[in-house]
């Protein structure tokens, strides 16, 4: 199963996204020996529009042009529903050991996400109550990734 976030804008240069390749690049590492073929960041633009209701939607359309057909979505949003790092890790094992191609998580820029109405969500999955800056709820869910492979594989890096 291939993992793949996709977010609104650059995080390259900035400490997220430093947070963000380091989990990742681990995320890949420990991933294989658990099926995981790989895990993956890919970036659309920051919407230059006036409106933020306009530049949600077209960050949204960006982003679904990216998902590949067939993919499984979570979006990521404060309206969501948390989880668990152990309900999240149980999750991604079920969706591998039940044959998903891909797993894909959207994370909306500053103003939100919209996927649209093309794109259909199986869930939609936040990090508290909070209100978290997208670059930092983007290292946060690659930290969250890797925790979970890790307590897939058994590894001490998780302690409840």
């Amino acid at each position: 199963m291939r993992l793949l976030i996709l977010a609104v804008g650059q995080a390259r240069g900035t400490s997220e996204g430093a947070l963000v390749d380091d989990y990742v690049g681990r995320a890949n590492a420990f991933g294989k020996r658990l099926g995981l073929s790989s895990t993956a960041v890919e970036e659309v633009a920051l919407s230059k529009l006036r409106e933020a209701r306009a530049r949600v939607a077209e960050e949204g359309e960006r982003l679904a042009a990216r998902i590949p057909q067939g993919a499984h979505v979570i979006c990521c949003d404060a309206h969501g529903k948390g989880m668990t790092s152990e309900a999240f890790s149980e999750m991604l094992a079920a969706m591998r050991d039940a044959g998903a191609r891909d797993l894909v998580f959207l994370i909306g820029g500053p103003d939100g996400l919209d996927p649209g109405p093309n794109v259909k969500p199986g869930r939609s999955l936040a990090f508290g109550p909070q209100t978290w800056p997208h670059l930092l709820a983007r290292a946060m869910l690659a930290e969250q990734i890797y925790r979970s492979l890790t307590i897939m594989g058994g590894h001490p890096y998780h302690r409840a």
